[in-house]
């Protein structure tokens, strides 16, 4: 097996408060793979293409094995790469980039698949409805495992009709039939066995006021700071509650593994590294 280096990184902006690459260096440790290294680059969209090219580069690109993308990058790259899997295409959303040996660049999406595992792990293996709060990249990919996870509707609450529009159209591409709520009527709507709310923190606080007596599960993709208002609620009144801990840790082993070509990727050891660097960071502010 060849040891020469190999490299890979998180772009984004802002992307310094980003844990994946502690999440991927215990990856590499477990796996054994001392010769590769993950690193966070502050890359927005204006600075993305040239970035991108220094990874097709024939004396610098063999290096690098794929990036990790996070806002305000995935869909932006979508018409820079040469190829997107079908689930990613789905949902004009890809959080994941892979380079071929010939320095083809390939864009994939684990957010879906990792919602779904996180689900699963927590024993959600199917409802009969659920509630969707935002419509942004996130949202889509939320919605994508729905599709797998749903039997019924799924309520996405959102701001504005063309939101309310780009949320139904990507229901019909999926096969999922979304009905759309207007943002301020969202607290009617956290009745469903599933709500997962893919909004940015602070966005769904003021929703806490509205968490029903006997609440089914909450997934707020928000993990810092944690818990968020919502959360903080909803477990009060009994719920289960996912952070965004959980989905950045599924989707994370799925980058890993993809980026890597081994496995399995240690869930549990990068969990208790993700959960050691937000307590950290807790502690420091």
């Amino acid at each position: 097996m060849s040891r020469r280096p190999r490299r890979a990184a998180v772009l984004g902006s802002p992307v310094a408060h980003s844990l994946s690459p502690a999440l991927h260096s215990c990856a590499y440790r477990v796996l054994g793979l001392d010769h590769w290294s993950y690193d966070r680059y502050e890359v927005d969209e204006h600075a993305l293409p040239g970035f991108l090219d220094r990874l097709r580069d024939r004396a610098e690109g063999p290096t690098w094995a794929g990036l990790s993308l996070t806002m305000p990058l995935k869909r932006a790259v979508i018409p820079l790469l040469d190829e997107v899997t079908v689930r990613a295409a789905a949902v004009e959303s890809v959080n994941t980039v892979l380079r071929t040996p010939d320095g083809r660049l390939t864009g994939d999406n684990t957010d879906i698949p990792g919602l779904v595992a996180a689900l699963r792990e927590r024993g959600v293996h199917r409802v009969e409805s659920a509630t969707l709060l935002g419509a942004g990249a996130t949202a889509a990919s939320a919605l994508a495992a729905l599709a797998e996870l749903a039997s019924g509707p799924v309520t996405v609450c959102v701001r504005g009709p063309e939101r309310a529009a780009r949320m139904r159209a990507w229901g019909e591409r999926l096969g999922v039939d979304v009905r759309t709520l207007a943002w301020e009527r969202a607290g009617a709507a956290l009745t469903a066995p599933l709500v997962l709310s893919t909004t940015p923190k602070g966005a769904a606080d003021v929703l806490a006021r509205a968490v029903p007596a006997r609440p089914g599960v909450l997934f707020d993709v928000v993990y810092d700071p944690w818990p968020t208002p919502l959360a903080a609620a909803w477990s009060t009144a009994g719920g289960p509650v996912l952070s965004g801990l959980d989905l950045l840790v599924h989707q994370a082993t799925r980058q890993v593994e993809l980026m890597t070509g081994r496995g399995p990727a240690p869930l549990a050891r990068m969990r208790a590294v993700g959960s050691a660097a937000l307590a950290t960071a807790a502690a420091m502010c």
